[in-house]
């Protein structure tokens, strides 16, 4: 590589150039980049042309800027905790992957309404009046953290289980027991997608700048594949993936999409 002679903004290319040599293995994870003075030496641009380079690479999150020391190739560890997502059932108890996981603060109840995204999924129309259950959950062995939230409508409080309506926050594990008791036999649909975090969810989850979320959305079906609560878990990317176990004997069990 050498003096940039492309088209299009200097900075731009700059920060091509050297996005390709962390891709190639030049520069490698958790190595430092050469200095600023080498940069413009290389590259034949001014020094406000390489800042800028390195703040867009920095904002795409592949770089790490520590103070007194310089630029560094970001390391991308493994996941420091697997989320088992699969539900599992014995007689008239279900448990969940994140059983075990301790709760940080007590469970924010309130009431909401559908929003354009929530809607579909739960089959109602936006505006459709809501309980909503926000717990702060962290793992304990590795203070991985997680944000789970269940949506509840008000007619399935009040025409499955109507104890809900008296106490929304009760566990998503005791929820499907209650759900069976009143003769649904259960199925869930789940999509998985990832999205750059809101300001109160990443200091919330203690996400590094310019790293994704994950977000696992899951409808509870009833027997008849009607939506009766929604869970959505955000966790981040950076510290958890998401693992599911499916079988061709249920294959209804879990339906990722």
């Amino acid at each position: 590589m050498g003096e940039i002679q492309r088209p299009g903004a200097l900075y731009q290319q700059v920060a091509a150039e050297i996005r390709n040599g962390i891709v190639e293995g030049e520069y490698k994870a958790g190595a430092p980049l050469p200095s600023e003075a080498q940069l413009i030496e290389r590259y034949g641009v001014s020094r406000p042309t390489v800042r800028k380079a390195i703040s867009a690479l920095r904002a795409e999150g592949l770089i790490e800027v520590i103070h007194g020391k310089g630029s560094y190739v970001r390391a991308l560890p493994a996941p420091a905790v697997n989320i088992e997502r699969t539900i599992t059932r014995s007689g008239k108890n279900f448990r969940t992957g994140h059983h075990s996981w301790q709760q940080i603060e007590d469970p924010t109840v309130y009431r909401t309404t559908t929003t354009a995204t929530t809607g579909p999924l739960l089959k109602l129309a936006e505006g459709e009046a809501l309980f909503a259950v926000d717990r702060l959950l962290s793992d304990p062995h590795t203070d991985t953290r997680a944000l789970h939230r269940v949506l509840i409508p008000f007619a399935t409080a009040a025409d499955e289980a109507d104890q809900l309506g008296e106490a929304p926050d009760t566990e998503p594990e005791q929820i499907y027991a209650l759900l069976t008791a009143a003769g649904h036999k259960l199925t869930w649909d789940e999509t998985v997608s990832a999205r750059m975090p809101l300001p109160d969810e990443r200091n919330t989850l203690r996400v590094p700048d310019a790293t994704p979320i994950l977000q696992a959305s899951r409808v509870t079906l009833g027997t008849d594949r009607r939506p009766l609560i929604l869970e959505e878990l955000r966790t981040g990317a950076d510290r958890a993936q998401l693992a599911y176990h499916l079988t061709a004997d249920s294959p209804r069990a879990l339906h990722a999409v």
